[in-house]
């Protein structure tokens, strides 16, 4: 072998042939293999550097793939996907046909179950180590899990059971203090004790949920990983390992600013700075519209409220954590939890606006229809990420939501078709609603240049609830967009000469403005619908639903997200898989 490790390693039965002092050495080239790959080509990065050693000490160990190994979220598996047989693929990382940016099952047989939302793993491994008893089979289950995600309520679920199986699963803490933004609550608090030496081990919360606890030790030490992972192979029963790691080890700046490098973007390899991206007149972001409209109007009315489940960097409601600290909470990843919580705070009178993510909400559903829409309480849902994503892929694209909220009793659904439309919704929901509202946008960009200027310093303007409006004039044919997605119809029509269909934007899906759907019935032969989101089910379908109840037989064209799982890649390029690209709309409209 030559001075390099990791070319000679494809699998994990290549790594085992290594003698264990060569480890280290493989640790660090394996290190260099992320940064170098993710420096060009942007993905998460510090999730993984921190794991590196559990990693290489996990394959090393247990005879994956017949061992079974589950990643909770997966942003720390990129170690693991390069040591499973798709080394030479992992600069394809996050791209259209290229690598998954998260363990997935048809990737690989060592990705034993697809992840991306948190907190899946001990309830996974514990049914696949169920599994595997009832079968006689003789294999170890391991779910490794970050402080942050063992917080939210389904790992506590999943211990609460294994603590009373006789379970062959181990279950790896990742201690990190941080998740995307740093670890909050009750149990950061305890698991910090626990690091420090200061709760005694007799009255650990985990030995008394019947596992065998070992730890905390350092998960940067290979040797003492190794010799602790030996030692829990010959355990029955259920047990718990506690590793102290560091996330972005190995990258000063990575260690340094963990939130800023979870996905830094292009950066240096060599000196790790992060490239400049050039953001002048650009527009703003449209999750910083949010953020900062909300300081607006919380310094205007006390009674404004902001809670977020963890995302308080993603979402911006960062500033006013800020600005207001003591009404805005961050309550940790807990959609659950915080969908009731703003609930309960609706009942007293307050205005709260609850952003999650879109593919989030999913995560709270019932909370959303039995804690919310029954009772009626106003609760202002912010959903960040609606639509298509990106290079996250089919775990966190934001295409369900105008599905799966229609059908709920009581809830107004509006999507801003810009940056003005978000501002104004945000304040005419803080003026105060009969209804709760869920307001949907996408991730990325809004369409107006020097927006800080001619956005946030425009006076609000207070939007008629379930009005629909002309935005351009034309016959036969009429398209009916909602959200940010009717950027497109605009950008096609400035593409085709002499185009003479009509474009309207249909910002609320509930309640529709049916007086306006009458005259475009009466007006027009053919309707398009585009919608970012499920075609079944979603917005096209309460057009054809009007169309039949009010016996209506013009055609009828539904444009959005197939009926399939869109895998990662950019906007761009998944909006021309989906058929809803301007390319597209040009053909169609031509």
């Amino acid at each position: 072998m030559s001075d390099k490790l990791l070319q000679y390693i494809n699998n994990p039965t290549d790594l085992r042939k290594l003698e264990t002092t060569q480890l280290p050495q493989l640790a660090k080239e394996l290190r260099d293999f992320i940064i170098d790959v993710v420096a060009v080509k942007e993905g998460h990065l510090g999730a993984s550097l921190g794991v590196i050693e559990l990693t290489i000490a996990l394959h090393y160990v247990f005879n994956t793939p017949e061992d079974l190994l589950v990643w909770d979220v997966g942003h720390q598996a990129y170690g693991h996907k390069i040591l499973t047989e798709r080394k030479d693929k992992f600069h394809t990382n996050r791209q259209l046909g290229g690598v998954s940016g998260f363990p997935k099952r048809s990737e690989s047989n060592y990705d034993t179950f697809g992840v991306g939302h948190s907190s899946t793993s001990i309830s996974a491994a514990l049914g696949m180590a169920i599994a595997s008893q009832l079968k006689g089979e003789n294999k170890h289950h391991i779910a490794v899990i970050g402080d942050a995600s063992i917080a939210s309520g389904m790992a506590f679920e999943g211990l609460n059971h294994a603590g009373v199986t006789d379970a062959n699963l181990l279950v790896i803490l990742n201690d990190n203090a941080i998740g995307i933004d740093p670890s909050v609550g009750a149990l950061k608090q305890y698991l910090t004790s626990v690091k420090e030496g200061k709760n005694p081990k007799q009255n650990n919360m985990i030995k008394s949920l019947n596992f065998d606890y070992s730890g905390p030790i350092d998960g940067h030490d290979l040797p003492k990983l190794i010799s602790e992972l030996d030692r829990l192979k010959k355990i029955k029963g259920p047990k718990f390992l506690h590793i102290i790691t560091t996330k972005g080890k190995g990258l000063q700046q990575a260690e340094e600013d963990q939130v800023k490098y979870h996905a830094p973007g292009k950066f240096d390899k060599t000196t790790g700075e992060i490239l400049p991206k050039s953001e002048e007149n650009l527009p703003l972001k449209f999750q910083d519209v949010f953020g900062w409209t909300l300081v607006e109007l919380a310094a205007a009315n006390k009674k404004i409220i902001g809670i977020t489940p963890a995302m308080p960097s993603g979402s911006s409601l960062k500033y006013m954590m800020d600005a207001f600290p003591e009404r805005a909470f961050d309550v940790g990843i807990a959609e659950q939890h915080a969908v009731t919580l703003s609930a309960g705070m609706a009942t007293q009178g307050m205005v709260v606006f609850c952003n999650i993510y879109s593919t989030f909400l999913q995560r709270a559903y019932d909370q959303l229809i039995h804690d919310v829409a029954l009772q009626n309480l106003p609760v202002i849902f912010c959903l960040d990420r609606a639509g298509l994503v990106g290079e996250d892929g089919a775990t966190h694209h934001g295409v369900f939501d105008l599905a799966y909220l229609r059908c709920i009793p009581n809830l107004i659904i509006y999507a801003p078709k810009d940056e003005i439309d978000l501002r104004n919704i945000l304040y005419t929901a803080s003026l105060g609603l009969n209804h709760p509202i869920a307001i949907r946008y996408p991730r990325g960009r809004g369409k107006y240049p020097n927006s800080e200027v001619q956005i946030l310093k425009k006076p609000f303007e207070k939007i008629e609830i379930g009005k629909a409006h002309l935005l351009k004039s034309g016959n036969q044919t009429a398209v009916l967009s909602t959200g940010f997605i009717g950027k497109n119809v605009t950008l096609a029509f400035e593409k085709i000469s002499n185009a003479t269909a009509a474009h309207y934007d249909f910002g609320f899906v509930k309640p529709l403005d049916e007086n306006l759907l009458h005259e475009i019935f009466t007006s027009f032969e053919t309707i398009i619908t585009l919608e970012d989101g499920a075609v079944k089910g979603g917005f096209g379908i309460v057009i054809i639903e009007f169309a039949a109840q009010n016996m209506y037989t013009n055609k009828i064209q539904t444009l959005g997200v197939p009926d399939s799982f869109i895998e990662h890649g950019t906007i761009e390029e998944l909006q021309k898989i989906c058929g809803i690209d301007v390319d597209a709309l040009v053909r169609i409209l031509s």
